[in-house]
């Protein structure tokens, strides 16, 4: 551990007094649960059959129609001088099918889940202790700059005031991965609002418990019948909220001004974290003293300031290896049995998420094989044509996809607003027995469950787990006392290389720590976990913790479904999480995408981390992987998607076409699109109908589909395959300048507007031309061109909202995007008529005479 790591605290203040373990540990023994017959806390709710029977036909039919409008492409080619334009044609079709259908298996068995948090004990019932377990909550938080310290400051406070039993069993994380004195000094002001915001909400039940949004809300409490005392305290807590501002914005004015020798501390100190790649860990604890308690004398549940250690030449792993801190560091002092994680901006809006979560986690059956409980990120949007443009509350998303994931193994994580399993996330296996531990008894693996000082062990049933379990016999009597003493040094070797040198976490992933370790030695320890070199020569970030690499959300989730966890999927009456309400602007958007995109890619590309390979063994269902391939397959669809898009445009514009015109194969044609289209309107409005997704959502994610795809994740594709080949590192950027972690090449974001301008432009200047030949050569001249300009119609209507966005004054692209779009069409266009005539047929001579 290094010298430099030290623990930053106000001067004259007494040493904190770290709580004792929770008695729970991780949760009641396995044995109680199953003596214990109790009823369910949580259940699933499947889809009135008559509406997802119709569903399943509606997908069948569009299934066959579509062989069947395959199989007529594939028989009626074109003649040979629009071959090219046919060939591509069906190519791009087959494959959108193919994908389409792909995507379309895992989401044929929805399902609902009903949860009965009231069955849960109260949190002034006397069987409360023994019955819940404690619950860590994370708060990622990477740069104060750009991310509003107010908006931190709001989700903790809806953290610390849940409805949850605070003795004990809250406690709340917040990362500092920039480390910034500015958020540390708005987490010291946070602190002291919460004194009094937490039990003002306890109190009244007041909801959301975050005061931004909260005070935000234009209820006029004169005229509703409230109590007069409720009115005259709300009227105190917005005025303590709005001083308590004012000393955010002077905090966030002064931040703006660095002095020339780095911030100092009010102990006279420097900050150490003036380099933020180059400064010692960081721990505050914040609340959490026995003699601190609320406004109202009762305990505040907990509050920790970490910034992790950062030297340079270490790969500090981002957003992922500051959660895997926070997982070690949290074992160290609370050791909470569950694990929520939070974005800065995700605020806790229904006060009971927590309760409904703990309806899976906790739950006598269901709560041994359950590793996370994922939750619907919402975004409330105020202006409408704004989240038309840019922003998408992906209802698709979290109301279709994640529902049917959740009718075969589980949702997949979402990134934040999930509620964890530690175990699951230190590589455990699922500890359910089933009929199969006779036959695995013979199996090739023999990793048994060991518990050191006990003759009898409970036998599990085997997994794919990571941790190393204790070889052993069930008869020891004639193992002797050397052998028993090697085998215990080579199995805490083990240990070490699996969760790294550290007695304390070690012991705590098997059990609570001892209650009666020194406060000082506790955050000695805590401080060596954060350590920059901790995870050197260990399974973090591999197979132990959040996953390392692109899309580490999406493979941490794969790993505890390869191992045999199932998640669960809440979505309460009220939104649980919500993000705040602003209009983000389309750099912003892309960037979202082209780094989901990428990542993507790079799992797709890998040999470790691919979903279609790795993780063997038959504990995930093949619909599970097949969804998985999905998710990270995605991006490969913009290939066809932006060719089938500019078909239309090079057919009008050259007057070739890629359907055969004849007269009786039109009319089968156009009889097998019409069933066709009709196919996807009922598929679509059926799952629209059972998932309760509304139509203008559904639209404007459609146009977001085509937007991205033919931006971002076309971009993408050329990125991971150069990334992959060549080793070449070419990202994504919003600004001119680039820090030292986002590579030494970078793309405009601007950039990424060429292909979807130079669609949009393509397929106008079509329909003008293909128009104005139609007016100049009358009524039969419109049939040959009724195909193009619907699909060229398809194609605007589309993007139609991305080219408002660029008509309109404010948000439109960079000028300099829609000059190369202009060039690249002209370019192309010139190089078809050039080719064109260099291989059109020469002239038949006429006879003279």
């Amino acid at each position: 551990m290094d010298d430099r790591s030290r623990q930053i605290a106000p001067p004259n203040t007494p040493e904190p007094e770290l709580p004792a373990p929770s008695e729970s540990g991780h949760g009641r023994p396995a044995e109680e649960q199953e003596e214990e017959e109790k009823e369910p806390l949580c259940s699933k709710v499947p889809v009135r059959p008559a509406e997802l029977n119709a569903y399943r036909g509606a997908v069948a039919l569009r299934a066959l129609f579509l062989a069947l409008f395959l199989r007529y492409r594939v028989t009626h080619p074109v003649p040979h001088d629009a071959y090219g334009l046919w060939l591509t044609a069906v190519a791009c079709e087959s494959w959108l099918a193919l994908s389409w259908l792909a995507a379309q298996l895992p989401k044929l068995f929805p399902t609902n889940r009903a949860t009965r948090p009231d069955k849960l004990p109260k949190p002034d019932s006397a069987e409360i202790m023994p019955m819940t377990a404690s619950v860590d909550v994370f708060v990622s938080a990477a740069d104060a700059g750009r991310e509003p310290p107010l908006a931190t400051a709001n989700t903790v406070l809806s953290v610390l005031a849940a409805d949850y039993p605070a003795p004990g069993r809250l406690a709340c994380y917040v990362s500092d991965d920039g480390a910034d004195m500015l958020l540390l000094e708005a987490l010291s002001e946070t602190a002291r609002l919460a004194r009094s915001w937490v039990p003002f909400c306890r109190r009244h039940g007041v909801e959301p418990r975050a005061p931004e949004p909260y005070f935000a809300r234009s209820v006029d409490y004169l005229r509703d019948k409230v109590a007069p005392s409720f009115v005259k305290e709300r009227r105190a807590m917005k005025r303590e909220y709005e001083e308590f501002k004012v000393r955010m914005n002077y905090l966030a004015a002064k931040a703006r001004k660095v002095p020339e020798d780095g911030w100092v501390m009010s102990d006279g100190t420097p900050w150490p974290g003036n380099n933020p790649r180059d400064h010692p860990a960081m721990i505050q604890v914040l609340l959490g003293h026995s003699d601190d308690p609320d406004a109202e004398g009762d305990e505040l549940p907990r509050l920790f300031y970490v910034s992790r250690e950062k030297r340079p030449g270490f790969q500090h792993q981002k957003k992922a290896g500051a959660l895997n801190a926070l997982l070690r560091v949290s074992a160290v002092l609370t050791n909470g049995a569950y694990v929520l994680n939070l974005d800065y901006d995700h605020y806790v809006n229904n006060s009971r998420a927590l309760r409904e979560a703990m309806c899976f986690l906790m739950d006598p059956v269901a709560g041994n094989r359950t590793c996370f409980v994922q939750f619907p990120l919402r975004r409330a949007v105020a202006d409408a044509d704004d989240a038309d443009r840019f922003v998408s509350r992906d209802s698709v998303f979290f109301d279709i996809d994640m529902k049917c994931l959740d009718g075969i193994q589980g949702p997949v994580y979402a990134g934040s607003g999930c509620c964890f399993n530690r175990k699951a996330l230190y590589g455990f296996q699922p500890a359910v027995p089933n009929d199969d531990d006779l036959e695995e008894e013979h199996s090739t693996s023999r990793w048994k469950w060991c518990c050191f000082g006990g003759r009898q062990r409970r036998k599990l049933r085997r997994t794919m787990s990571v941790v190393p379990l204790l070889e052993s016999e069930e008869d020891e009597e004639g193992i002797a006392e050397g052998g028993r003493r090697r085998r215990l040094r080579s199995y805490s070797a083990a240990l070490e290389r699996h969760f790294g040198q550290s007695p304390l976490f070690i012991a705590s992933a098997f059990g609570p720590r001892p209650a009666a370790m020194a406060a000082t030695l506790i955050l000695k320890e805590a401080i060596h976990v954060v350590s920059c070199a901790y995870e050197e020569r260990t399974r973090w970030g591999k197979e132990v913790g959040w996953i390392y690499g692109g899309g580490g959300g999406l493979m941490t989730g794969f790993r505890m479904h390869a191992r045999g966890w199932e998640s669960a999927y809440c979505v309460p009456a009220r939104p649980a999480f919500m993000s705040y309400a602003r209009c983000i602007s389309p750099s912003e958007m892309l960037a979202g995408a082209s780094r989901r995109a990428v990542a993507a890619m790079g799992i797709l590309l890998s040999q470790r981390h691919c979903p279609i390979w790795a993780g063997g063994g038959r504990r995930m269902r093949p619909l599970q992987r097949l969804a998985y391939a999905n998710g990270v397959a995605y991006p490969l669809t913009s290939l066809p998607l932006t060719v089938y898009c500019a078909l239309p445009a090079v057919c009008l514009l050259t007057g070739k076409s890629m359907f055969p015109e004849d007269d009786d194969v039109g009319r089968y044609a156009g009889a097998l699109l019409v069933l066709l289209l009709t196919s996807v309107v009922a598929s679509v409005a059926l799952e629209l109908k059972w998932s309760g997704v509304s139509l203008r959502s559904w639209w404007r994610e459609e146009k977001l589909w085509v937007l991205t795809a033919t931006s971002a994740g076309l971009a993408a594709v050329f990125q991971g395959v150069l990334s992959a080949c060549t080793g070449v590192d070419v990202g994504f950027s919003a600004d001119e300048t680039l820090s030292e972690e986002e590579g030494t090449q970078s793309v405009r974001w601007s950039h990424l507007l060429v292909p979807p301008i130079s669609v949009v432009l393509g397929n106008l200047a079509g329909v003008v031309v293909a128009v104005s030949y139609g007016v100049d050569h009358g009524y039969e001249s419109w049939g040959p061109l009724a195909w193009k300009l619907a699909l060229a119609a398809w194609v605007v209507a589309h993007l139609q909202g991305f080219l408002r966005g660029l008509l309109a004054r404010r948000g439109r692209a960079p000028t300099i995007a829609v000059l190369w779009s202009v060039l690249f069409v002209s370019i192309l266009s010139l190089l078809w008529v050039n080719v064109q005539t260099y291989y059109a047929p020469s002239p038949t001579p006429q006879p003279i005479f």
